[in-house]
């Protein structure tokens, strides 16, 4: 009999979301102001005697984060969980983590549980790394010789030695992110809950950390729920996953099947996507209108030939002068793995002081994939200062090899970031992203 340490049974939860009036006009009558405010004020006064949720806005809205949502996980393995943003995720974790509780259903969960769901989860700013440490293995339950046990793997992992004695309201957002997953990690819970909060931490030490989830469970027999939207990492990582979609279960599967499912759900199987409504991606500065494939013959449906070179075009729009928006673009397999991973060359000569449209083209040379079916996304960022869109599998298309002499050439699969001195691509043919207008 399988030994089965989390059961979720049809878990659901609601939040009450306020919205201003859609109707009101621009220029509304005091009397009418005065009225409004009486009556929230008066809805406002009720839910506060019942002990309801207090909620700002004209209207009131019942959002369910998550509907009916049941699951088993044996002891060992290493569940993930993706979805888009808003699909539920966090809120089942912390469900799970007894953060809050659900409307309806129940969880059940045998062992002791660590989690790791925001930065700083659990640490008391004006205490210093030493004492949070101890701190936080008191909060999961442990004696203080269990903790003493483990102090200097601890400290070693997180690398804050030097810090160690130094309040963690000082630290950065990466030493905050090392020392709480080296606590939650090295301080043997037999559950370990862990959000996307490992994506701001540095690549070296990401790698650490998805090695030190497979040692947990894989030597130690111990269960670890991992949410992220890596795809590459949930399918080298988690042997089996759940992708919620809504609030609700949209398949539970082996890894590769469902990241597989979802990625080809969340793409527009067309090869062009344009916008001009207000669901245009950007702000009231940068706009994101057109994204296309083209191959020598014009604009293609969705099959290219892998004989054949081709283009991806990204048509945008600056509503005001802009001089520092970086557009960049990620091609993915349908695995979900990074294929090309690219960005605007901010100082190539334009001036970008004029409004506008403009169009980036990234030229990719033939017999760069294998046969397969390939999702873009499309993102523009101010660097190092905010995101201006992150647009994920915009479009999608598939490779054939039409033209190909699959006898004498076999291509090959570049993984990861293409480095723009790789010697398979001429200076004039390395994708990167040059202005056409």
């Amino acid at each position: 009999m399988s030994d089965i340490v989390i059961t979720a049974d049809n878990l659901s939860k609601s939040y009450l979301v306020g919205h201003q009036c859609a109707q009101r006009e621009r220029y509304t009558a005091l009397r009418d102001v005065v009225a409004r405010e009486a009556r929230n004020f008066a809805r406002k006064t009720v839910d506060f005697m019942r002990g309801r949720q207090i909620v700002q806005g004209d209207e009131i809205e019942q959002f369910w984060a998550l509907q009916d949502v049941s699951f088993e996980v044996e002891r060992g393995e290493v569940l993930g969980i993706i979805g888009r943003n808003g699909a539920g995720k966090s809120t089942l974790l912390k469900i799970l983590s007894r953060i809050t509780e659900p409307d309806r259903g129940h969880a059940i969960l045998r062992g002791r549980v660590a989690s790791l769901l925001e930065i700083g989860t659990g640490f008391h700013p004006e205490l210093t790394g030493r004492e949070n440490i101890f701190l936080n293995g008191a909060i999961l339950g442990m004696r203080r010789a269990e903790i003493k046990s483990k102090f200097d793997e601890i400290v070693a992992f997180a690398e804050v030695d030097r810090f160690l004695d130094t309040p963690v309201k000082r630290y950065s957002t990466g030493m905050y992110v090392r020392l709480a997953f080296s606590i939650a990690a090295h301080l043997e819970p037999e559950i370990l809950v862990v959000d996307e909060v490992l994506a701001v931490g540095d690549a070296e030490f990401q790698e650490k950390c998805l090695g030190k989830m497979h040692d947990v469970s894989v030597q130690s027999g111990r269960t670890v729920l991992f949410v992220s939207h890596n795809l590459g990492t949930i399918n080298q990582l988690c042997g089996r996953s759940i992708w919620l979609d809504h609030g609700q279960v949209k398949m539970i599967s082996s890894s590769s099947a469902v990241v597989s499912a979802y990625v080809q759900h969340g793409a527009n199987q067309k090869a062009e996507r344009c916008w001009s409504g207000a669901d245009t991606p950007g702000d009231d500065i940068f706009k994101l209108r057109a994204v296309r494939i083209c191959q020598p013959s014009g604009i293609v449906n969705s099959a290219l030939d892998m004989a054949q070179p081709f283009e991806i075009e990204i048509v945008t729009e600056a509503l005001k002068p802009v001089v520092d928006v970086a557009v960049s673009l990620r091609v993915l397999t349908a695995a979900g793995q990074t294929m090309i991973h690219t960005a605007d060359i901010i100082n190539s000569g334009i001036d970008r002081r004029q409004t506008g449209t403009r169009t980036l083209i990234c030229r990719i040379p033939s017999h760069t994939f294998n046969v397969g079916t390939y999702h873009l996304s499309v993102g523009a960022d101010v660097p190092n200062v905010r995101i201006v869109f992150s647009e994920d599998e915009v479009i999608s298309w598939t490779i054939e090899p039409i033209g190909a002499k699959m006898g004498r050439y076999e291509p090959q699969a570049w993984r990861g970031m293409i480095s723009p001195e790789y010697p398979h691509w001429s200076v004039a043919d390395r994708p990167i992203l040059v202005t056409k207008n």
